[in-house]
């Protein structure tokens, strides 16, 4: 055994040994149980103490030091950096708005219920720091608030296996119909959806928004998802919410905006291919033409069509659309300097 694994071997001892030891051992029971000397054994409990709360006890003059609660908590206790992460995204998403905040919310609070005092002063620093200067970013977007019991009602239909049942106002609906579907998935996000199916029918899943379901809740009929059934695999057929038939997407990437492309995710199936004079090609099969179409807008005509027609026609059609946006546009306003970007 090597020089190196012998002090591996001992210092991992001397870790179980004080997360064993009610009492606590001194600095010269250490040196004894691991046959070195106090210096050496000094060494090794202050490296110890940089991976463990190292708890010193006083016994006539002399020292003691355990590592309380055991290995288990040692090895699951969240740091400053952990517990500062998830409390900036649950102010983000109850900011938003968004239906599983609360959730996320109580899961925040059990974690630092779940620290003891001497935990909470030692991270109490360290997160007061990380938690002042740590937001997510605001983006415009839809406002839609769904109540949390709507969540709840839906994850418990989930563990119940049971289908659920609510009156539904699709877009441009005069009235509200009412559904009876099995729950094949739960999209968060800043429009939640449930992903349903109908019972008994050969008609694929499709998505409802939450916040236009009423009278939500669980069905007596027994009703879930295949074994087989995949969420992330279904996902990846369209972009984003818009279902349709699949088409093979080309879009090539202009050369002064390739390196920025190579590191964005147009979707997650998506094959990157080197074109022409440093320009990139990517492709992709996906429905959801318009979504494509309206997100190739925010790359300022970076991004060329080459693939399908049907989506060439979609934006144009898109463009005539995005026209209306100037239409009685003051003169002064449309000739305003442009601003600093940063």
């Amino acid at each position: 055994m090597s020089d190196r694994m012998g002090k591996f071997r001992r210092l991992l001892r001397l870790v179980h040994l004080l997360a064993d030891s009610a009492d606590g051992l001194t600095l010269d029971e250490m040196a004894e149980e691991l046959e070195v000397n106090r210096r050496t054994a000094e060494r090794m409990r202050d490296v110890i103490a940089e991976a463990f709360v190292l708890e010193e006890i006083a016994d006539d003059r002399r020292k003691r030091f355990r590592i309380p609660d055991g290995l288990r908590r040692a090895y699951t206790r969240p740091n400053a950096a952990e517990v500062a992460a998830l409390q900036t995204e649950v102010a983000t998403l109850v900011r938003k708005g968004a239906a599983h905040a609360p959730q996320l919310e109580n899961l925040l609070g059990k974690v630092k219920a779940a620290l003891d005092d001497r935990e909470k002063r030692r991270i109490d620093p360290d997160l007061d720091a990380l938690a002042r200067l740590q937001r997510g970013m605001r983006v415009a977007g839809p406002a839609v608030i769904v109540a949390p019991e709507i969540i709840a009602t839906i994850q418990g239909a989930i563990l119940a296996g049971v289908c659920l049942e609510f009156d539904y106002r699709a877009e441009g609906a005069d009235a509200p119909r009412w559904r009876r579907v099995v729950p094949y998935g739960l999209i968060h996000g800043g429009v939640p959806y449930l992903v349903g199916k109908m019972p008994g029918r050969e008609d694929p899943p499709t998505f409802f928004r939450l916040d236009r379901m009423s009278d939500l809740r669980a069905s007596n009929q027994l009703g879930c998802a295949p074994d087989n059934w995949d969420l992330d695999t279904w996902l990846a057929q369209s972009f984003g919410v818009w279902r349709e038939d699949a088409h093979d997407i080309v879009l090539e990437v202009a050369p002064t905006s390739a390196d920025r492309a190579r590191g964005w995710s147009f979707h997650p199936a998506q094959e990157l291919e080197e074109g022409e004079g440093g320009a990139l090609l990517v492709r992709f099969r996906s429905g959801g033409l318009r979504e494509i179409a309206e997100h190739l807008f925010t790359w300022g005509g970076e991004v060329a069509i080459v693939a399908p027609e049907q989506l060439r026609e979609v934006m144009r059609e898109r463009l005539e659309a995005a026209k209306s946006t100037l239409k009685d546009v003051r003169p002064e306003m449309s000739q305003a300097p442009d601003r600093a970007v940063p």
